[in-house]
């Protein structure tokens, strides 16, 4: 059987969660096509992930006024990007495109054999996303890849904590996703009076202030705080980690990815396609929504996952 060794392009926007959600799809062309050039085009610092992992070997940013004209019916293209578009034997694209301009416009530059893929699955179908993303690989003849995204990063030494660390966030994209700060705390103080762990709360700029708070109230011999890591940095600090909490957000599929043990807290999202997926990952609801579920009752479940 002869060796494809063309180029090939991944077109991801969307956010963390979403593009953690794809790693099957990058894994099982990468794995086909071990002699291709993989590239993604999507967000910098979501996109950077694959190649921290092995799985492409370039990426370049979704974003810029150039790129937007490809969604304008009859626009005029760069040169640049025209040539750019041309380079490659397949293009993957899972953009929201539904009267198909951009790939339209694409077409116009290159020869390239286009394959849409879903920006989002249809949630009635009760189908894993990892399943819909992987998906139009069928055109490639690849059936039956692995679902499980995996990201495989050289660890990074934590933050001055020693002994069992456990990851925290207790955030996410939306507030309707988040369990109440006040349980948190009360999760938190429970940790640091009862098990051995320390505590390492992560999480992005938009969540810094909550981060702090619930920091000023932990022992600092015991607890830091990674806020606004550059992602593949976060990925490396998560695989020195014991465990992780977090809520249904692109950092909980995150430390799935890299083979945390965890407990998702989870709110009123479609668990069937959106939770984690992996072995490796609990999941924990009340079926009277998330603010209704006691930090009691996180704990002991945190007791039975880890008797640290």
């Amino acid at each position: 059987m002869s060796v494809f060794r063309g180029k090939i392009l991944i077109i991801r926007g969307g956010a963390i969660g979403d593009f953690v959600l794809t790693l099957p799809a990058l894994s099982a062309l990468r794995q086909r096509f071990p002699e291709a050039l993989l590239e993604v085009l999507g967000y910098p610092h979501i996109a950077r992930l694959a190649l921290a992992g092995g799985l492409a070997n370039r990426s370049r940013s979704l974003e810029g006024r150039e790129l937007a004209a490809f969604f304008g019916r009859n626009a005029e293209l760069s040169e640049e990007l025209r040539d750019y578009f041309s380079e490659f034997d397949v293009i993957l694209s899972y953009l929201y495109d539904p009267d198909e301009i951009f790939r339209v416009n694409v077409g116009r530059c290159s020869p390239a054999q286009f394959i849409t893929g879903p920006h989002r699955p249809d949630e009635s179908s009760r189908l894993h996303a990892t399943q819909v993303f992987l998906k139009p690989l069928e055109r490639l003849a690849i059936f039956d890849a692995d679902p499980v995204p995996r990201l495989s990063v050289e660890g990074k030494s934590l933050p001055q904590l020693d002994g069992h660390v456990l990851a925290l966030h207790p955030g996410s994209g939306s507030e309707s996703k988040n369990w109440p700060e006040e349980e948190w705390a009360q999760l938190l103080q429970a940790l640091i009076n009862s098990t051995g762990f320390n505590l390492l709360i992560v999480g992005g700029e938009a969540e810094g202030e909550r981060l702090q708070r619930l920091a000023a109230a932990l022992p600092p011999l015991r607890t830091r705080v990674a806020q606004s890591l550059p992602l593949t940095e976060l990925a490396a600090l998560l695989t020195r980690c014991h465990g992780y909490i977090g809520h249904d957000s692109g950092i909980s599929h995150l430390a799935a990815a890299v083979g945390l043990t965890g407990l998702i807290l989870w709110g009123q999202t479609t668990q069937e396609v959106w939770s984690p997926r992996s072995n490796t990952m609990a999941v924990l609801r009340h079926p009277l929504g998330l603010d209704r579920l006691p930090a009691d009752d996180v704990f002991q479940r945190v007791r039975s996952l880890w008797p640290v």
